[in-house]
């Protein structure tokens, strides 16, 4: 084992696997300086310092700066995945998915059943996202509700360093696109990571990061670990909650949550999307479906209010699912008899 923070173990995972692979290439906006250097010494890799010395190891052919375009990264991308190559291809931002949605939607998306299966398009898209990190309406967005409701992506969200390290291995080996979200507010949480350059988690199996018996909560992301938080406090109390962790919201690990459900027939979902549409009422509509005769409490949710994200720091704290809010939100469901 090794102790790294989620960026390291991004630009390292990437790394091991250009070395296994030479039809790996990474492609994106700044990914080769990201400090005016060129992949020189002084490079940070673009502004997350996820592809740092990238680079000065493989070469221009494989490490491509793009033009600020994130619809020629998307078509990039499903061009190279088609001619047999495993581009994993950087948007800077979440959020600058609108103007490259065609390329996603229609193209990588859909070309193994345009094409009877005939092909495959093993592309990864990287995108960093979510709030926390006073960056405004138009750099802290969620955007995984809307990726998860397109059929033919698969959708990732490591939460832990470890989890990257597993899950961007398989996508990056996967014969489909895959969108992989990396929070922004993680990149600086260090965790302990296998050492073993094949380790694999399967897309579609959740993570148990703490059992109990009386609640559900299912987060991912910057709040899961607020979520741990609660269920830590609460256990001192003799109250036990199973929190889980989806690590991909396509494929969705139903069994996980509906096993969990069955036990404790309380449900609590906590998540950085939007209330409207959004994954928290997916999931309650879930279990309210396929586990109603377990429930003994309403399934709650706890978002943000229906906005764009604030940038003033203190309506950004306010805007966030917190502490307090998801504690409120467990003993609420307890309070039903």
């Amino acid at each position: 084992m090794a102790r790294m923070m989620y960026r390291e173990a991004v630009l390292s995972t990437i790394a091991e696997e250009m070395e296994r692979d030479e039809n790996v290439v990474v492609l994106g906006e700044d990914i080769v300086g990201g400090n005016g250097t060129a992949g020189g010494p002084e490079a940070i890799g673009g502004i997350w310092s996820t592809s740092t010395g990238l680079y000065g190891k493989f070469g221009a052919d494989r490490v491509i700066d793009t033009p600020i375009s994130e619809s020629a990264i998307m078509g990039a991308a499903a061009g190279l995945a088609l001619s047999g190559k495993r581009p994993v291809a950087e948007l800077m931002f979440a959020d600058f998915i609108g103007v490259s949605l065609d390329q996603i939607w229609n193209q990588l998306a859909k070309f193994r059943y345009m094409f009877g299966g005939k092909t495959k398009c093993p592309a990864v898209i990287r995108m960093a996202w979510g709030a926390g990190y006073n960056a405004a309406a138009q750099h802290s967005q969620a955007v995984h509700q809307i990726l998860t409701g397109m059929p033919g992506l698969k959708v990732v969200m490591p939460s832990t360093p470890a989890d990257v390290k597993g899950l961007l291995r398989t996508a990056i080996r996967d014969d489909d696109p895959v969108i992989f979200l990396e929070h922004k507010a993680l990149y600086g949480v260090k965790g302990e990571v296998s050492d073993d350059k094949d380790f694999m988690i399967p897309f579609g199996h959740a993570r148990l990061t703490r059992a109990g018996n009386d609640v559900t909560i299912v987060s991912t992301g910057l709040l899961l670990g607020f979520c741990e938080a609660v269920a830590d406090k609460l256990a001192a109390e003799g109250i036990g909650c199973d929190v889980i962790d989806p690590r991909t919201t396509s494929p969705l690990d139903e069994e996980a949550i509906l096993d969990s459900v069955e036990v404790t027939g309380r449900l609590v979902v906590v998540d950085e999307s939007n209330p409207r549409c959004g994954f928290a009422g997916d999931i309650c509509a879930m279990v309210a479906e396929k586990a109603f005769a377990s429930l003994k409490a309403p399934p709650l949710s706890v978002t943000p209010p229906h906005t764009p994200v604030p940038f003033a720091r203190e309506l950004e704290t306010a805007y966030l699912p917190s502490i307090p809010k998801i504690e409120a939100a467990v003993r609420k469901v307890l309070s039903y008899r």
